[in-house]
Order: C-alpha cells, then structure tokens, then sequence
C-alpha cells in the first residue's frame, strides 16, 4: 500500500489528508500551511462573516498558493442568498473542491463542474448518499461514528466499505483520524482521502482559541459526549463546555454555540501536543509509513 491514490494524485496531493473545514475555527492561515504541507486544507464559507470577507479571504488564498484546497457550503443551514454568493466567490476564484452539506447539492454540482471543480458531499449514512452521487457529487465524504461536530453513528469500519460497495465512488473516510495508523486502516478500507478535523485542532495555525487548543490536548474519548441538545442534529462535543439544560432553544449561562461550546470528536485519544500544521502532516506521514512498515 502506497500513501497516494487517485484522488490524492488528481489534486496534487503529498498525502491523502483533507483538514476538515470546522467552524468558526478554520481560516485562511490554515489553509495556506496545508497547502505548503502537501495536504488539502479546507474551511467552511461562513467563517467568512459576508460574502465580501469571503472574497478578501479567497484573494489572499491565492495570493498565497496555486495548489489546491477546498470550501465547505452548507446548504440547508445557510441563507440562499448567502449560498448564491458563496458559490459565485468559488467560481470567480476557481476554488478547486467545494464540500458540500445539509442539503441538495446539484445546483452547486452543476456551478462547479462547469467551472472545472470538484463537489465532495458529507453523510452519515445510505440513503443520503445516493441522493448525493445522483446529483452527480465526485466523492462521498462518510462521516462515521466518533467524528468531530456532527456526526453520524456507524462505525468507520462498516461505513467506509458499505459505502463504497453500494456508490461506486470515491470515498473519504471521517471521524477519529488522529494518528498514521488510522490513516492506514482508512486505506485499507477502500478510503481515497482521510479527512481530519479534531486533530487540527491542536495546531498553532487553527483560530480556536488556546485553552481549546488545550482542552483537546488534555481530553479523552469519555470527555466527549454525543447530543442533539446544542444544535437540534447530533454531534460530538467536549461534555464539559456543554452547560446544564442546554437545549436547541435555549443556552443557559450566556454561552454561545460553538464558540463556547467545544465539539471535537473521540480522536483525542491520540492527540499530546499543540503543533504547526507542517510538523502535525509529517507526524502522521511519518507514523503512517511504520505502520506499513510494521505490517510488512
């Protein structure tokens, strides 16, 4: 087994890891240092308050890299004008891979395969899925249990194969990919591309702020909880950053969602230290070679 595939090829790609867009926390330095990296870095276009700052942060992107990265839009929890706008920004500056969510994504297909980009789609099951690939999306991001935000509740080892056999499409392998050995596994089970979030948390690039930074560092797979009682869909957080009788209609305590509501996925377990994100893409490089090392 070799660290390419085709997917990874056809973007350029060092190595086969996306960093997951998250919000909020994902930005523009980020994606630059992924791109240097070898890797595809990606945020979601609301981080971006207005479209016209998403524009500023497309423009300095490029000013930056010609090498690939992606935008995450969300489509059933953002304004459809928002949406328009969003999508004609990645048209304008050619915006290799959009990601797409919560919603139908063919309009956004047809805007970016006219454009000459590709569309990866984010589900946490089957039926969702082939929505998605007769919409005509390039890949299927498979959100497994254990991931990072929202998060599905099928184990990655069942749903990165199960996918692949009944789509017939690429598949990137997401949820509690923190270290060379799982990017290995992912592979192996039939993943063109690891996508990784909670792990860039921990990084110096990533805009979160550094408690957070920390409190990944520090945690474990029992400090996160699984719950629909921040934002009404299911999704890993950092239990103790939820406050009691949080509900989708109510905060308690002056806290915002998101932002003091921490959500990172069972991956922690693997994450010790805050690092550059160059440093975090050769470690998992570097683990994922002795693991086929090893194995061989």
């Amino acid at each position: 087994m070799k660290l390419d595939t085709p997917l990874s090829k056809k973007l350029g790609l060092k190595y086969p890891f996306v960093a997951a867009p998250m919000f909020l926390i994902s930005n523009k330095e980020m994606i630059v240092a992924c791109a240097e990296a070898g890797i595809l870095g990606c945020m979601p276009s609301l981080n971006a308050r207005t479209a016209d700052a998403l524009r500023a942060d497309l423009a300095w992107i490029r000013s930056k890299t010609d090498r690939a990265f992606g935008i995450n839009i969300t489509i059933g929890l953002t304004a459809p004008e928002r949406v328009a706008a969003d999508m004609a920004l990645c048209v304008e500056y050619k915006v290799p891979v959009i990601l797409t969510s919560y919603g139908n994504p063919t309009p956004l297909v047809v805007a970016a395969h006219a454009a000459g980009s590709l569309v990866f789609h984010d589900v946490i099951g089957l039926a969702h899925a082939k929505k998605a690939r007769a919409a005509g999306v390039d890949a299927i991001i498979a959100v497994g249990a254990g991931a990072g935000g929202h998060a599905g509740k099928i184990s990655p080892y069942v749903l990165v194969p199960w996918l692949k056999r009944e789509l017939g499409l690429p598949i990137l392998a997401a949820g509690c990919i923190s270290d060379g050995r799982q990017v290995v596994a992912s592979l192996a089970l039939g993943a063109e591309l690891c996508y990784i979030g909670t792990r860039f948390i921990a990084s110096t690039e990533c805009g979160a702020q550094d408690a957070y930074k920390d409190r990944v560092v520090a945690a474990s797979p029992d400090d996160i909880v699984y719950t629909d009682q921040v934002s009404g869909i299911h999704a890993n957080f950092i239990a103790d950053t939820v406050p009691q009788g949080m509900s989708p209609e109510r905060t308690p305590d002056g806290a915002k969602r998101w932002r003091d509501i921490w959500s990172a996925g069972q991956g922690v377990a693997q994450i010790h230290e805050v690092k550059p994100i160059g440093a975090i893409v050769e470690d998992l490089a570097r683990e994922a070679h002795d693991t086929l090392a090893g194995l061989a």
